[in-house]
């Protein structure tokens, strides 16, 4: 039985089922090892003790105490060398969207290695057009705005791109960003960034980025209630403008030294808070007012996790420039890029040669990303995705009211939020959400006698969020198996 309800945050209508109806994950008829076949693998230890000594610790592997060696992928699981699943609940930072080995997307790609594997970026190839082209009509069907794509590889180059555009339009390099935003750890990307941790080695950034409070309801920077504060928070940047001794704009010629503002709707690495309704509505009004450019960073939320193909579709505004990666290949060939009006964008102001990658706009990606697209453009996702996310977070509900120590859930879609904590349910616990990440690549979760793990991904501010990303084809059995599976490792890691 479900209800139609509405989101708080969108006002979206949902199909919610009811809350209480999670049942025990069925048992599991796959031959999955058995907890008495935990076998020593010498391999393995091998593999470890040489990755130890020839690969680099700058990475993001050793936040693992121990790394986890897989061997194959299929759906909502990884398995590790002996064949023991893990549900992955973050699926590569939510590249993956469309579940691992997705046979329509992966035969893309092998048709793709037999016709046209490799071309220069100089030249042009079918691929890249069609793929250009959906995801132009895709924005101009969201926003009703007319633009251009540019394509590159990874999140971070995409983002050097858009700052290019961005300078090059309004001839200002600096620019506005959230605190808690995270836009890629390449220099430039650094610089908008709000974490200086990730700038302290690399010496002076004088283009570093104004950070302004991002409206995180759970843990209000000013201290306010979301019921009665009547978007304090949006009043603080308004005020900003209100006369020159702010320092952001000048009032005789109206011109304000920001030339644009980089936005996540909801944080990715911040730990996937979600802005209130109205906020982003009203500060896109005071941006375009002072002809700040609001560029939107869609590269972990686009692509129907949300529930929407592009995630500011809900939240009342219309991007200047757009910058999409990861889910865009289902995390094959690396593709990125950003989408920006025509008026920003034209041939005339951003001409041949305005920036370059060696392997942007790949055979290989584009041929991928398009199978995607299509793949997105012929199903349901925007109606599957809210109800998947609707039973989903019924589900970590469920889970609070057993834990006091789960102090927040939220989401939107399948991006959804369980913030951990001390027994008060709000001081935050990274040590409990770090023992949970551990807990879960152990591998030796008992499920119906079997073995299994559990994939996930720490964020938030304080370190202490459990961001779950699953696969927007996950079913509502391994909803429930989520379920089970977060039960025991929350209540696992609480006996220490």
């Amino acid at each position: 039985m479900s209800r139609e309800t509405a989101n708080p945050a969108t006002g979206l209508a949902i199909s919610q089922p009811a809350a209480g109806t999670h049942k025990p994950a069925a048992p599991l008829d796959t031959d999955f090892p058995s907890l008495s076949g935990l076998d020593s693998d010498p391999e393995a230890e091998a593999l470890l003790e040489l990755e130890n000594r020839v690969c680099s610790h700058g990475d993001t592997v050793h936040y693992a105490e121990r790394p986890k060696i897989f061997n194959t992928c299929k759906g909502s699981y990884l398995y590790d060398r002996q064949e023991t699943p893990y549900l992955d609940l973050q699926m590569w930072y939510s590249a993956v969207n469309l579940g691992y080995a997705n046979e329509r997307v992966n035969n893309a790609l092998k048709l793709q290695i037999d016709q046209l594997p490799q071309l220069a970026c100089q030249y042009l190839h079918k691929e890249k057009i069609e793929l250009a082209s959906m995801i132009v009509e895709s924005v101009e069907d969201a926003f009703e705005e007319k633009g251009r794509v540019h394509f590159n590889v990874g999140g971070s180059q995409a983002v050097e791109d858009a700052l290019k555009l961005v300078r090059k339009t309004t001839g200002k390099s600096r620019m506005l960003a959230f605190e808690g935003g995270y836009h890629g750890r390449t220099l430039g990307a650094s610089a908008i960034t709000s974490s200086y941790r990730y700038r302290e080695a690399y010496g002076e950034f004088g283009d570093r980025a104004e950070f302004v409070p991002f409206p995180y309801c759970f843990r209000c920077p000013y201290g306010k209630k979301k019921e009665t504060c009547n978007l304090f928070c949006v009043e603080q940047i308004e005020r900003k403008f209100e006369h020159e001794y702010t320092g952001w704009v000048n009032p005789r010629t109206r011109k304000s030294e920001f030339g644009a503002f980089f936005v996540e709707v909801i944080q990715g690495t911040g730990g996937y808070i979600g802005m209130p309704a109205g906020y982003l509505e009203r500060l896109a009004k005071l941006l375009r007012e002072y002809g700040i450019l609001i560029v939107d960073d869609e590269i972990q939320m686009g692509f129907f996790r949300t529930g929407t193909l592009w995630a500011m579709e809900q939240f009342g505004a219309r991007p200047d420039i757009m910058v999409f990666g990861k889910a865009l290949t289902n995390g094959l060939n690396p593709l990125s890029g950003i989408w920006a009006r025509e008026e920003l964008i034209s041939p005339d102001r951003f001409g041949p040669g305005s920036t370059h990658s060696t392997f942007s706009s790949n055979s290989l990606g584009t041929a991928t990303g398009l199978e995607v697209m299509k793949i997105f453009a012929g199903g349901d996702y925007g109606k599957t995705v809210r109800e998947k996310g609707a039973y989903f977070l019924n589900l970590l509900k469920d889970l609070q009211r057993k834990h006091p120590e789960i102090g927040d859930v939220d989401g939107l879609g399948l991006a959804l939020r369980m913030e951990m904590c001390e027994s008060d349910s709000y001081t935050p616990s990274r040590k409990l959400a770090d023992k949970m990440f551990q807990r879960g690549l152990e591998g030796n979760l008992e499920v119906d006698g079997k073995r299994m793990g559990l994939v996930l991904d720490i964020g938030g501010y304080y370190k202490n969020v459990v961001t779950l990303a699953p696969s927007l084809e996950i079913t509502y059995p391994e909803m429930d198996l989520a379920h089970d599976l977060l039960d025991m490792v929350i209540t696992d890691c609480k006996k220490g």
